[in-house]
Protein backbone atom coordinates (compact mmCIF):
# COMPACT_ATOMS: atom_id res chain seq x y z
CA UNK A 1 0.00 0.00 0.00
CA UNK A 2 1.56 3.25 -1.12
CA UNK A 3 0.79 6.53 0.54
CA UNK A 4 0.52 9.40 -1.89
CA UNK A 5 2.18 12.71 -1.11
CA UNK A 6 -1.00 14.75 -0.89
CA UNK A 7 -1.91 17.03 1.98
CA UNK A 8 -5.67 17.24 1.82
CA UNK A 9 -6.62 14.00 0.07
CA UNK A 10 -9.14 11.77 1.77
CA UNK A 11 -7.85 8.52 3.22
CA UNK A 12 -9.74 6.55 0.60
CA UNK A 13 -7.99 8.39 -2.23
CA UNK A 14 -4.63 8.38 -0.47
CA UNK A 15 -4.74 4.63 0.12
CA UNK A 16 -6.50 3.63 -3.07
CA UNK A 17 -4.79 0.46 -4.41
CA UNK A 18 -2.34 1.27 -7.21
CA UNK A 19 -1.50 -2.29 -8.26
CA UNK A 20 -3.36 -5.59 -8.47
CA UNK A 21 -1.29 -6.82 -5.51
CA UNK A 22 -2.75 -4.08 -3.32
CA UNK A 23 -6.39 -4.94 -4.11
CA UNK A 24 -8.06 -6.59 -1.10
CA UNK A 25 -10.78 -9.20 -1.16
CA UNK A 26 -11.18 -9.54 -4.94
CA UNK A 27 -8.66 -12.26 -5.71
CA UNK A 28 -11.11 -14.03 -8.03
CA UNK A 29 -11.18 -10.95 -10.26
CA UNK A 30 -7.59 -9.84 -9.99
CA UNK A 31 -6.26 -13.30 -10.81
CA UNK A 32 -8.40 -13.60 -13.92
CA UNK A 33 -7.44 -10.15 -15.21
CA UNK A 34 -3.75 -10.77 -14.63
CA UNK A 35 -3.91 -14.02 -16.62
CA UNK A 36 -5.82 -12.30 -19.42
CA UNK A 37 -3.12 -9.63 -19.67
CA UNK A 38 -0.37 -12.24 -19.60
CA UNK A 39 -2.06 -14.24 -22.37
CA UNK A 40 -2.90 -11.11 -24.36
CA UNK A 41 -6.60 -11.94 -24.29
CA UNK A 42 -8.13 -8.62 -23.37
CA UNK A 43 -11.86 -8.09 -23.81
CA UNK A 44 -13.16 -4.95 -25.46
CA UNK A 45 -15.80 -4.43 -22.75
CA UNK A 46 -16.11 -5.29 -19.07
CA UNK A 47 -18.98 -4.93 -16.62
CA UNK A 48 -17.86 -4.51 -13.00
CA UNK A 49 -20.79 -4.89 -10.62
CA UNK A 50 -20.85 -4.80 -6.83
CA UNK A 51 -21.60 -2.71 -3.78
CA UNK A 52 -20.29 0.79 -3.24
CA UNK A 53 -16.70 1.14 -2.15
CA UNK A 54 -15.67 -2.40 -3.16
CA UNK A 55 -12.96 -1.31 -5.60
CA UNK A 56 -14.61 -1.34 -9.02
CA UNK A 57 -13.16 1.90 -10.38
CA UNK A 58 -9.84 1.26 -8.65
CA UNK A 59 -9.48 -2.09 -10.42
CA UNK A 60 -10.52 -0.46 -13.71
CA UNK A 61 -7.76 2.14 -13.33
CA UNK A 62 -5.21 -0.54 -12.46
CA UNK A 63 -6.27 -2.54 -15.51
CA UNK A 64 -5.74 0.53 -17.69
CA UNK A 65 -2.32 1.13 -16.14
CA UNK A 66 -1.28 -2.51 -16.63
CA UNK A 67 -2.23 -2.20 -20.31
CA UNK A 68 0.01 0.82 -20.72
CA UNK A 69 -2.76 3.41 -21.02
CA UNK A 70 -1.59 6.96 -20.30
CA UNK A 71 -3.66 9.63 -18.57
CA UNK A 72 -4.33 11.26 -21.95
CA UNK A 73 -6.06 8.11 -23.18
CA UNK A 74 -8.00 7.32 -20.00
CA UNK A 75 -11.54 8.72 -19.93
CA UNK A 76 -13.74 8.55 -16.83
CA UNK A 77 -17.43 9.32 -17.27
CA UNK A 78 -19.91 9.70 -14.43
CA UNK A 79 -23.16 8.37 -15.86
CA UNK A 80 -25.10 9.91 -12.99
CA UNK A 81 -24.52 13.36 -14.50
CA UNK A 82 -23.72 12.40 -18.12
CA UNK A 83 -26.51 9.95 -18.77
CA UNK A 84 -28.19 11.12 -21.96
CA UNK A 85 -27.93 10.15 -25.60
CA UNK A 86 -25.99 13.31 -26.48
CA UNK A 87 -23.27 12.34 -24.00
CA UNK A 88 -22.97 8.87 -25.54
CA UNK A 89 -23.00 10.30 -29.05
CA UNK A 90 -20.07 12.51 -28.09
CA UNK A 91 -18.28 9.43 -26.74
CA UNK A 92 -18.98 7.51 -29.98
CA UNK A 93 -17.56 10.31 -32.10
CA UNK A 94 -14.32 10.33 -30.13
CA UNK A 95 -13.84 6.60 -29.71
CA UNK A 96 -12.81 6.02 -33.32
CA UNK A 97 -9.92 8.49 -33.14
CA UNK A 98 -6.60 6.81 -32.46
CA UNK A 99 -5.07 7.00 -28.96
CA UNK A 100 -2.63 9.82 -28.21
CA UNK A 101 0.24 7.80 -26.74
CA UNK A 102 -1.13 4.41 -25.68
CA UNK A 103 -2.08 1.10 -27.25
CA UNK A 104 -5.69 1.69 -26.17
CA UNK A 105 -8.27 4.36 -25.48
CA UNK A 106 -9.76 3.29 -22.15
CA UNK A 107 -13.24 4.37 -21.05
CA UNK A 108 -14.56 3.93 -17.50
CA UNK A 109 -18.29 4.62 -17.21
CA UNK A 110 -19.15 4.84 -13.53
CA UNK A 111 -22.72 4.43 -12.20
CA UNK A 112 -23.52 2.94 -15.60
CA UNK A 113 -27.03 1.90 -14.54
CA UNK A 114 -27.99 5.60 -14.59
CA UNK A 115 -27.80 5.82 -18.40
CA UNK A 116 -31.10 6.44 -20.19
CA UNK A 117 -32.68 3.87 -22.49
CA UNK A 118 -31.72 5.97 -25.51
CA UNK A 119 -28.13 6.23 -24.26
CA UNK A 120 -27.92 2.46 -23.82
CA UNK A 121 -29.14 1.93 -27.37
CA UNK A 122 -26.51 4.31 -28.68
CA UNK A 123 -23.76 2.65 -26.63
CA UNK A 124 -24.87 -0.80 -27.77
CA UNK A 125 -23.91 -0.03 -31.37
CA UNK A 126 -20.40 0.86 -30.26
CA UNK A 127 -20.05 -2.25 -28.12
CA UNK A 128 -21.21 -4.44 -31.01
CA UNK A 129 -18.49 -3.21 -33.36
CA UNK A 130 -15.85 -1.38 -31.31
CA UNK A 131 -12.57 -0.21 -32.83
CA UNK A 132 -9.69 -2.49 -31.87
CA UNK A 133 -8.03 0.25 -29.81
CA UNK A 134 -11.04 0.86 -27.50
CA UNK A 135 -11.74 -0.77 -24.14
CA UNK A 136 -14.78 -0.06 -22.00
CA UNK A 137 -15.34 -0.73 -18.31
CA UNK A 138 -18.89 -0.20 -17.08
CA UNK A 139 -19.10 0.03 -13.28
CA UNK A 140 -22.41 -0.34 -11.50
CA UNK A 141 -23.92 -1.03 -8.09
CA UNK A 142 -27.17 -2.19 -9.75
CA UNK A 143 -26.44 -4.79 -12.38
CA UNK A 144 -30.14 -5.63 -12.80
CA UNK A 145 -30.65 -2.17 -14.33
CA UNK A 146 -28.07 -2.79 -17.05
CA UNK A 147 -29.82 -4.15 -20.19
CA UNK A 148 -29.20 -7.80 -21.00
CA UNK A 149 -28.10 -6.77 -24.50
CA UNK A 150 -25.27 -4.77 -22.92
CA UNK A 151 -24.33 -7.46 -20.41
CA UNK A 152 -24.08 -10.08 -23.14
CA UNK A 153 -21.40 -8.00 -24.88
CA UNK A 154 -19.27 -7.59 -21.75
CA UNK A 155 -17.13 -9.79 -19.58
CA UNK A 156 -18.99 -9.56 -16.27
CA UNK A 157 -17.18 -9.48 -12.93
CA UNK A 158 -18.98 -9.38 -9.60
CA UNK A 159 -17.11 -7.63 -6.79
CA UNK A 160 -17.65 -9.14 -3.36
CA UNK A 161 -18.32 -7.03 -0.32
CA UNK A 162 -15.32 -7.21 1.99
CA UNK A 163 -15.73 -9.27 5.12
CA UNK A 164 -15.81 -7.36 8.37
CA UNK A 165 -12.47 -8.93 9.22
CA UNK A 166 -10.91 -7.66 5.99
CA UNK A 167 -12.35 -4.17 6.43
CA UNK A 168 -11.14 -4.03 10.04
CA UNK A 169 -7.68 -5.09 8.89
CA UNK A 170 -7.64 -2.24 6.36
CA UNK A 171 -8.70 0.24 9.06
CA UNK A 172 -5.91 -0.95 11.35
CA UNK A 173 -3.30 -0.82 8.59
CA UNK A 174 -4.26 2.68 7.45
CA UNK A 175 -4.40 4.00 11.02
CA UNK A 176 -0.91 2.62 11.59
CA UNK A 177 0.36 4.22 8.39
CA UNK A 178 -1.05 7.53 9.62
CA UNK A 179 0.81 7.14 12.93
CA UNK A 180 -2.08 5.95 15.09
CA UNK A 181 -2.83 2.78 17.04
CA UNK A 182 -6.50 1.77 17.05
CA UNK A 183 -7.98 -0.86 19.35
CA UNK A 184 -9.11 -4.02 17.60
CA UNK A 185 -12.62 -3.44 18.90
CA UNK A 186 -12.58 0.09 17.47
CA UNK A 187 -11.47 -1.16 14.05
CA UNK A 188 -14.15 -3.87 14.19
CA UNK A 189 -16.82 -1.29 15.00
CA UNK A 190 -15.77 0.88 12.06
CA UNK A 191 -15.89 -2.18 9.79
CA UNK A 192 -19.35 -3.04 11.08
CA UNK A 193 -20.63 0.50 10.50
CA UNK A 194 -19.14 0.57 6.98
CA UNK A 195 -21.53 -2.19 5.83
CA UNK A 196 -19.19 -3.83 3.36
CA UNK A 197 -17.61 -0.69 1.89
CA UNK A 198 -13.88 0.00 2.06
CA UNK A 199 -14.57 3.61 1.16
CA UNK A 200 -17.06 4.08 3.98
CA UNK A 201 -14.71 2.41 6.46
CA UNK A 202 -11.92 4.84 5.63
CA UNK A 203 -14.34 7.76 5.65
CA UNK A 204 -15.36 6.91 9.22
CA UNK A 205 -11.72 6.41 10.20
CA UNK A 206 -10.85 9.82 8.77
CA UNK A 207 -13.45 11.49 11.00
CA UNK A 208 -12.13 9.63 14.02
CA UNK A 209 -8.52 10.61 13.33
CA UNK A 210 -9.45 14.24 12.68
CA UNK A 211 -10.64 14.72 16.26
CA UNK A 212 -8.29 12.33 18.05
CA UNK A 213 -6.50 13.91 21.04
CA UNK A 214 -3.67 11.41 21.01
CA UNK A 215 -2.22 8.64 18.92
CA UNK A 216 -4.22 5.85 20.58
CA UNK A 217 -7.77 5.35 19.34
CA UNK A 218 -10.21 3.50 21.60
CA UNK A 219 -13.61 2.06 20.82
CA UNK A 220 -15.09 4.92 22.87
CA UNK A 221 -13.46 7.40 20.47
CA UNK A 222 -15.07 5.61 17.51
CA UNK A 223 -18.46 5.55 19.24
CA UNK A 224 -18.26 9.26 20.03
CA UNK A 225 -17.39 10.36 16.51
CA UNK A 226 -19.55 7.91 14.56
CA UNK A 227 -22.65 8.26 16.71
CA UNK A 228 -22.73 4.51 17.26
CA UNK A 229 -24.52 3.33 20.40
CA UNK A 230 -22.26 3.19 23.43
CA UNK A 231 -21.02 -0.28 24.35
CA UNK A 232 -22.67 0.01 27.75
CA UNK A 233 -26.07 0.50 26.09
CA UNK A 234 -25.55 -2.61 23.96
CA UNK A 235 -24.39 -4.68 26.94
CA UNK A 236 -27.43 -3.64 28.99
CA UNK A 237 -29.85 -4.70 26.26
CA UNK A 238 -28.06 -7.99 25.62
CA UNK A 239 -28.12 -8.80 29.34
CA UNK A 240 -31.80 -7.91 29.59
CA UNK A 241 -32.65 -10.11 26.60
CA UNK A 242 -30.81 -13.03 28.17
CA UNK A 243 -32.82 -12.56 31.37
CA UNK A 244 -36.07 -12.05 29.42
CA UNK A 245 -36.40 -8.67 31.15
CA UNK A 246 -38.53 -6.77 28.63
CA UNK A 247 -38.95 -3.75 30.90
CA UNK A 248 -35.19 -3.21 31.27
CA UNK A 249 -34.50 -3.85 27.58
CA UNK A 250 -37.23 -1.49 26.38
CA UNK A 251 -36.16 1.23 28.81
CA UNK A 252 -32.58 0.97 27.51
CA UNK A 253 -33.78 1.13 23.91
CA UNK A 254 -35.71 4.29 24.84
CA UNK A 255 -32.54 5.75 26.35
CA UNK A 256 -30.68 5.06 23.12
CA UNK A 257 -33.45 6.69 21.06
CA UNK A 258 -33.44 9.76 23.30
CA UNK A 259 -29.68 10.05 22.77
CA UNK A 260 -30.30 10.08 18.99
CA UNK A 261 -28.62 6.73 18.45
CA UNK A 262 -29.49 5.11 15.14
CA UNK A 263 -31.89 2.21 15.72
CA UNK A 264 -30.59 0.14 12.79
CA UNK A 265 -27.02 0.49 13.99
CA UNK A 266 -28.06 -0.46 17.51
CA UNK A 267 -29.84 -3.55 16.19
CA UNK A 268 -26.83 -4.46 14.05
CA UNK A 269 -24.57 -4.27 17.11
CA UNK A 270 -26.98 -6.44 19.10
CA UNK A 271 -26.93 -9.01 16.28
CA UNK A 272 -23.14 -8.96 16.24
CA UNK A 273 -22.88 -9.48 20.02
CA UNK A 274 -25.46 -12.28 20.05
CA UNK A 275 -23.75 -14.01 17.13
CA UNK A 276 -20.48 -14.03 19.07
CA UNK A 277 -22.23 -15.44 22.14
CA UNK A 278 -23.77 -18.31 20.16
CA UNK A 279 -20.55 -19.09 18.33
CA UNK A 280 -18.65 -19.19 21.62
CA UNK A 281 -21.23 -21.67 22.92
CA UNK A 282 -21.33 -23.99 19.92
CA UNK A 283 -17.82 -23.49 18.51
CA UNK A 284 -15.58 -22.76 21.52
CA UNK A 285 -12.48 -23.25 19.38
CA UNK A 286 -13.33 -19.88 17.80
CA UNK A 287 -13.26 -18.06 21.15
CA UNK A 288 -9.79 -16.58 20.76
CA UNK A 289 -10.48 -15.17 17.30
CA UNK A 290 -13.89 -13.84 18.31
CA UNK A 291 -12.36 -12.24 21.37
CA UNK A 292 -10.26 -10.00 19.15
CA UNK A 293 -13.46 -8.40 17.83
CA UNK A 294 -14.62 -7.20 21.24
CA UNK A 295 -13.61 -4.78 23.93
CA UNK A 296 -12.68 -6.31 27.29
CA UNK A 297 -16.08 -5.71 28.93
CA UNK A 298 -17.96 -7.01 25.87
CA UNK A 299 -15.79 -10.13 25.79
CA UNK A 300 -16.42 -10.84 29.49
CA UNK A 301 -20.18 -10.55 28.96
CA UNK A 302 -20.06 -12.76 25.86
CA UNK A 303 -18.21 -15.50 27.75
CA UNK A 304 -20.70 -15.29 30.60
CA UNK A 305 -23.78 -15.40 28.39
CA UNK A 306 -22.39 -18.17 26.19
CA UNK A 307 -23.26 -20.42 29.16
CA UNK A 308 -26.71 -18.84 29.62
CA UNK A 309 -29.62 -20.68 27.94
CA UNK A 310 -31.51 -17.39 27.72
CA UNK A 311 -29.71 -16.51 24.47
CA UNK A 312 -30.81 -18.82 21.65
CA UNK A 313 -30.71 -18.96 17.88
CA UNK A 314 -34.31 -17.77 17.93
CA UNK A 315 -33.18 -14.62 19.76
CA UNK A 316 -30.82 -13.86 16.90
CA UNK A 317 -33.37 -14.79 14.24
CA UNK A 318 -35.95 -12.37 15.65
CA UNK A 319 -33.43 -9.51 15.68
CA UNK A 320 -32.39 -10.27 12.10
CA UNK A 321 -36.01 -9.99 11.01
CA UNK A 322 -36.40 -6.73 12.91
CA UNK A 323 -33.32 -5.27 11.22
CA UNK A 324 -34.66 -6.15 7.77
CA UNK A 325 -37.93 -4.32 8.50
CA UNK A 326 -36.39 -1.12 9.85
CA UNK A 327 -35.73 0.52 6.49
CA UNK A 328 -39.49 0.67 5.87
CA UNK A 329 -40.82 1.23 9.39
CA UNK A 330 -42.85 4.37 10.11
CA UNK A 331 -41.17 4.49 13.53
CA UNK A 332 -37.55 3.40 13.00
CA UNK A 333 -37.08 1.77 16.40
CA UNK A 334 -40.50 0.05 16.50
CA UNK A 335 -39.27 -3.24 14.92
CA UNK A 336 -36.59 -3.43 17.63
CA UNK A 337 -39.15 -2.84 20.38
CA UNK A 338 -41.40 -5.55 18.95
CA UNK A 339 -38.40 -7.88 18.72
CA UNK A 340 -37.61 -7.26 22.39
CA UNK A 341 -41.21 -8.10 23.33
CA UNK A 342 -41.15 -11.27 21.23
CA UNK A 343 -37.82 -12.42 22.64
CA UNK A 344 -38.72 -11.75 26.24
CA UNK A 345 -42.16 -13.30 25.82
CA UNK A 346 -40.76 -16.54 24.36
CA UNK A 347 -39.91 -19.59 26.39
CA UNK A 348 -36.31 -20.65 26.87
Amino acid sequence: MKKEDTRHATLYRTYRPATFAEVRGQEHIVGTLEKAIKNNKIAHAYLFSGGRGTGKTSVARILARELGVSDKDLYEIDAASNRGIDDIRELREGVYAMPFSSPYKFYIIDEAHMLTKEAWNALLKTLEEPPSHAIFVLATTERDKVPDTIQSRCEVYTFKQPTRELAAQLVGDVAKSEGYAIENAGAELIALLAEGSFRDALSILQKVLSVADGKKISIADVESVSGAPRSEIVRQIVSALAKKDASKALATVETAVNENMDARTLTKLLIHRLRVILLMRFAPELADRLGNELAEADLALAKELSKDPGVTSETLRILLEAHSRMAYAAVPHLPLELAVIDICGSQT
